[in-house]
């Protein structure tokens, strides 16, 4: 991230949503996206404009010849948290869906941005490429049916992840991992793959969590427990990725991904016991 978007993501949440310097009176809002390689969060500060009960944000890069990194990551995962500043002078985060608006639609939606402010016009014509237009769908987590959907894809995730750190640690305790070079480079590409899967999946987590406490308050207590051992996961995440790149013997990493593996399964043991009968009370 550059240091001009971090002071201004800096600026947005100290005051409200507001901003000074070239953004002085734009809409702005914050986007975060999920990396398409690494798997990490990452936020950008975007021109929004509502549009009924959806946000549109412009993939310009101020008229440069390639899509943002944003565009790339929510074209790979369209799930992204939006930050918006709210007329009481916070800001308020949420879960949002992102769709690539297409065709006739696009074309309308950017032409109106373009007599609304004519650098967007500048921009489109300074590229070969076409500016994509996205259009942000607030989540609504007040539908039972979005309850028991979330709660399937709670328990699906963590299979999913438990199979895959069931591999990594298989990978340790093979005949060949007692040597370095026979470690080598597919396992610590897989490590790091599910490093990026974890930090994804609670990345995700915690925008949906906001929107949780406020339909579920009661849960209030728990999800507060989930977002400290997020963080007391990425902790442990950080310490083996080091690990991976130190050119770790395999008894130190297989250490470190047996704590991994030891938190990781109480953190969505406890999850599931205090999520699902809340999201999806048996019948």
């Amino acid at each position: 991230m550059s240091d001009f978007n971090q002071r201004v993501i800096e600026e947005f949440r100290a005051n409200g949503g507001r901003v000074g310097g070239m953004f002085e009176g734009a809409s702005l809002l914050l986007l975060t996206t999920t990396g398409a390689r690494s798997g990490l969060p990452h936020t950008t500060p975007a021109v929004c404009v509502r549009d009924g009960a959806r946000l549109l944000v412009f993939a310009s890069n101020a008229g440069g010849p390639h899509h943002p990194a944003w565009f790339h990551n929510l074209r790979a995962d369209a799930h992204v948290t939006v930050e918006l500043g709210s007329p009481d002078g916070t800001v308020e985060r949420f879960a949002a869906r992102a769709v690539v608006t297409e065709g006739e639609e696009r074309d309308r939606l950017y032409a109106e941005q373009s007599a609304r402010d004519p650098a967007f016009a500048a921009y489109q014509s300074g590229t070969d490429r076409i500016i994509p237009v996205v259009a942000l769908h607030r989540l609504d987590l007040a539908d039972p049916a979005r309850h028991r959907a979330i709660a399937a894809h709670l328990v699906a995730v963590h299979d999913e992840l438990r199979a895959e750190l069931a591999q990594v640690r298989a990978a340790l305790d093979s005949p060949g991992a007692s040597s370095a070079p026979a470690l080598g480079r597919r396992l610590a590409r897989h490590c790091l793959a599910f490093c990026g899967a974890l930090h994804a999946h609670h990345h995700h987590e915690d925008g949906v969590f906001d929107l949780l406490e406020e339909q579920l308050p009661d849960l209030a207590d728990a999800l507060g427990r989930m977002r400290r051992e997020h963080r007391g996961v990425a902790r442990t995440i950080a310490e083996l990725e080091a690990l991976l790149t130190s050119g770790a013997a395999p008894e130190a990493l297989r250490a470190e991904v047996d704590r991994l593996a030891t938190g990781l399964e109480e953190h969505f043991a406890y999850e599931e016991s205090r999520l699902l009968p809340a999201l999806a009370p048996e019948s």
